[in-house]
Parts: structure tokens; C-alpha cells; sequence
């Protein structure tokens, strides 16, 4: 490559990350609570991912010296009755949240999808069936329905993802089916039929992307409610079993017993929990502000 050429490149490269680094600027500033949303799901992504390393001790390791000790220099937000270090805890229980709230999220929403576009493009009894399924689900309120799930299936990660998934199928089924009935009328997929397009492929083509957009802004806001399901599940017993931190675990070995003597076993987890599912929020709100065109100024 002659040394104009690369030079050429370089300043196409320079303009293409300026204008991305722009953009994004442009939209922190245009939403800033979703920027701070958004900076706070970060900094627990990367706790979450760096656990090993930002992290001075073991959260399983038991020293019985270091019971109940209070945050200081050597254990900055104390120790547990056990003696372990809840700093780390929490971090690592970033991890175990974390790793429900997508699970979860990403299982429900698959699910939800094949449902709503199978409900909304069939129509016919298939759609009679699936809605009047998803009317007896939408009866129950997320937190008692995963709380029947998890009693059923037992405490562990995999099935506390499974069983915070199924109460959200639901939600995004509605949202995907109310889509594809806008959808299916529209010139662009009679085009498709009329080419002789079949009906699997239209729907595959041509209408599910085209429903991406509720779906992120559903999937988003849905993340802090599986969190938080999930922290109510550990809290009663029903969720992530010991020896692996959980935020919700940490709060229900803790309120009862040690809320007065020990209140950093409660500030810290609590703390953890109200923050990420506010982190959560302000960041679902920012997205559906963005993607919503009838959000936008004209």
C-alpha cells in the first residue's frame, strides 16, 4: 500500500470512530439518567467479569476469628458470622446475578418470540390456544409464579433461571404477537406472498426483525425484574443454594439476626440489589426512548 493510501485510510478509520464516539456522546447527553444506567451496568459487568481479580479473599474461605468483624482497613464492608469477606461476596454475587438476569431474560424472550410470531401470524386456533395459555400465566404475578416454578424444579443456578424464564414468556409473546398483527398487512409482506414466498419464511424474513425493537426495549426492562425475582427467590430459600453467594441469600441470613448488630450484612447487599435494578431501569427507559420513534422530536 503506497503511503498516500494508508494515510487515507487512517483519516477514514479516525472519521469512522470520532463519529461513534460523537454519537454516543450526543446520546449520553441527550439522555443522561440512561447514561448513568448505563455506567452502572457496566461497572457490575466488569466486577462480574474481573471477580478473581479486584477481589482480596475467597468468599467461601470460613475464619472463624474474622466473625462479624466490622468494615475497616483489612475487610472494607466486614465479614460475615462465618468470617467471610462480603466485599467479595458481593462481587462475586454480581456474577450469580448477573448470569440470572440474562439467562433468564435471553430464555424467556427466545421462547416469548416463537410464541407470539407462531400466535400472530397463524392466528386461527393456534392463536386462540397460545392466548388463552397466556392469559392463565399473565394471572399470576411474576414473583408467586417463579416461586411455584422454583419450589417444583428445587434450589440450583440452572433452575432458578428456568424458573424466573417461564413467567416472563408471556409478556414478551404479547409484545411480539401485537407486532406481527401490524405487520402481517403491511405492503411488504403481501410483496412477499405474492412472490410466492411461504409463510415460514416471510415470518422469518421479513416480520421478526422487524419486531427487534419492542423486543430489546421489553428484554431490558425485564433484566431488573429477573434480578430482583431472583434476590426474592434466594431471600425465601428457593434460588441459588450455599455454598455460592447470592445477594438475596446474604440479606435473608442476615436481616433477621444481625440487622441491629451487625447492620453492614444488610447495607452492602441491599445496596448492591437497589443499585443494579436501578442501573437497570434508568438504562430500559433511555433504550425505549431511543427506539421509540414516537419518542423522538420531530
Amino acid at each position: 500500500m503506497h503511503i498516500d493510501e494508508y494515510d487515507a485510510a487512517l483519516t477514514r478509520a479516525g472519521a469512522h470512530v470520532e463519529g461513534r464516539v460523537g454519537a454516543t456522546l450526543f446520546i449520553a447527553r441527550r439522555h443522561p439518567l440512561g447514561a448513568i444506567g448505563a455506567v452502572i451496568m457496566a461497572v457490575f459487568v466488569l466486577a462480574a467479569l474481573l471477580a478473581d481479580l479486584i477481589t482480596p479473599y475467597d468468599p467461601l474461605t470460613v475464619t472463624a476469628s474474622l466473625s462479624l468483624a466490622p468494615p475497616g482497613a483489612a475487610h472494607w464492608m466486614g465479614a460475615d458470622s462465618f468470617g467471610r469477606d462480603v466485599y467479595s461476596r458481593i462481587v462475586y454475587g454480581a456474577r450469580i446475578s448477573l448470569a440470572v438476569g440474562i439467562g433468564s431474560t435471553l430464555l424467556g424472550s427466545a421462547f416469548g418470540v416463537v410464541i407470539g410470531l407462531a400466535s400472530g401470524f397463524l392466528l386461527g386456533w393456534v392463536d386462540l390456544v397460545v392466548q388463552r395459555v397466556i392469559d392463565i400465566l399473565q394471572a399470576l404475578p411474576l414473583l408467586v409464579l417463579a416461586l411455584v416454578m422454583a419450589a417444583a424444579l428445587g434450589p440450583s443456578l440452572d433452575n432458578t433461571i428456568f424458573a424466573i424464564a417461564i413467567p416472563l414468556i408471556p409478556y414478551v409473546a404479547r409484545v411480539i404477537r401485537a407486532s406481527t398483527l401490524a405487520l402481517r398487512e403491511l405492503p411488504f409482506v403481501e410483496a412477499a406472498r405474492a412472490t410466492g414466498m411461504s409463510e415460514l419464511r416471510i415470518a422469518l424474513r421479513h416480520v421478526l426483525p422487524n419486531t427487534l425493537a419492542p423486543l430489546i426495549v421489553l428484554a431490558t426492562a425485564q433484566l431488573g425484574a429477573a434480578i430482583l425475582t431472583e434476590a426474592s427467590l434466594s431471600f425465601l430459600g428457593l434460588g441459588i443454594p450455599e455454598p455460592y453467594p447470592s445477594w438475596g441469600r446474604m440479606l435473608s441470613e442476615s436481616a433477621a439476626e444481625y440487622v441491629r448488630t451487625a447492620p453492614w450484612l444488610v447495607i452492602f447487599p441491599g445496596l448492591a440489589i437497589s443499585l443494579v435494578v436501578f442501573g437497570t431501569n434508568l438504562l430500559g427507559d433511555a433504550v425505549r426512548d431511543i427506539l421509540d420513534p414516537r419518542q423522538r422530536d420531530g
